[in-house]
């Protein structure tokens, strides 16, 4: 056994899938790490496709790979599943639909003692899991800053730095004897609140484009709309659970636009300073919509991309705006949510639960 290497546990949660399982196992497998200072605990969500079949091929030819079982399905019950039978002194978080690159296990172990961090992350690569133009597009969403902003760890970083989250996370195992362990209430969003929970606690996260994942996106625009809706939708509900705010800003600009793009309509209809704001937003959208699909459109030197980019970047915005309005009612009809928020910011009040 090779002492000089901290003995490393990989969390991987799944649930139904069967398609990219085996991919990520593989890539895991050929990783570089010592396998005799290396656990993966697979962390299985009752799958009812062929996902358990192919985990446990993996773990009868690999004896570091074990199975275990998550009854609740969600992610982060998952992954405190995994914390607490994990035995290693670091915990790496991996997600079933990305296949990694050979180094990845060894680049995050080695930049988390260099840098001193208590979490590390790299790079996520998109891959279209479809051949068509639809599934191609959507990855240029995703890599986009007009599709995502700011989010590094999807449009990349030319030098590493310090960021609020990081995509899956290579952690210190006393982080969660510190912060706490994953939010069980959170199906999304869980990645975000536990960095902010580690930022407040003076922890550092950081981003290294030299740890690379090759992530499969949606394979169409359904599926595409559904997972951004529901995405959306948790960008507000965390607000239900957390102290402070649970999200970056980034994750709240589609409301502000879906919701200003609504009241301006409405409001324009009888009043004209709200039409020409209506105007102006859709104007300047249609603006940046153009310029950004345009750019890939040349980039790819194929033109089909401009019929294609413009409606993957509406349907993107508009479904997560949408879910994240529609995550903003549940919040505002949960009971018992303003006394909770006055609560929070230390205002008391009479209002009733």
């Amino acid at each position: 056994m090779n002492e000089r290497e901290p003995y490393v546990s990989v969390i991987i949660p799944c649930l139904n899938e069967e398609r990219f399982i085996r991919k990520c196992l593989e890539s895991v497998v050929a990783n570089d790490y010592p396998k005799d200072r290396l656990e993966v605990l697979v962390v299985d969500g009752m799958s009812k496709d062929g996902t358990r079949m192919i985990i446990d091929e993996f773990v009868r030819q690999n004896p570091f790979i074990k199975l275990l079982e998550n009854p609740k399905k969600i992610t982060p019950i998952a992954m405190n599943i995994g914390i607490k039978s994990a035995d290693g002194e670091i915990i790496m978080k991996m997600d079933a639909h990305t296949k990694y690159d050979s180094d990845y296990i060894s680049k995050c172990v080695r930049y988390l003692y260099e840098f001193k961090a208590d979490n590390v992350g790299g790079i996520l690569k998109m891959l279209p899991a479809e051949n068509t133009y639809f599934a191609q597009g959507i990855v240029f969403s995703l890599s986009h800053p007009f599709g995502v902003g700011n989010s590094y760890f999807r449009i990349g970083s030319r030098r590493p730095k310090w960021v609020d989250t990081v995509s899956f996370g290579c952690y210190r195992k006393q982080v969660f004897e510190k912060i706490g362990l994953y939010d069980e209430n959170l199906v999304r969003g869980q990645d975000m609140d536990l960095n902010l929970r580690l930022k407040r606690a003076g922890g550092k996260a950081l981003l290294h484009p030299e740890i690379i994942g090759h992530y499969y996106a949606k394979p169409n625009l359904m599926v595409f709309v559904k997972h951004n809706w529901n995405n959306g939708l948790w960008a507000i509900l965390p607000f239900l659970y957390t102290k402070g705010m649970p999200v970056s800003l980034r994750h709240v600009v589609p409301i502000a636009f879906v919701a200003t793009l609504i009241i301006s309509g409405i409001l324009g209809l009888v009043m004209r300073p709200f039409l020409w704001l209506f105007l102006g937003i859709i104007v300047t959208y249609i603006f940046a919509n153009l310029s950004a699909s345009s750019e890939i459109t040349w980039r790819e030197r194929d033109l089909r991309y401009i019929a294609v980019m413009p409606l993957i970047f509406v349907l993107l915005h508009v479904s997560y705006g949408l879910g994240s309005l529609w995550g903003s009612m549940k919040l505002l009809t949960t009971p018992g949510f303003w006394k909770k928020l006055m609560g929070k910011y230390g205002v008391h009040s009479k209002i009733p639960e």
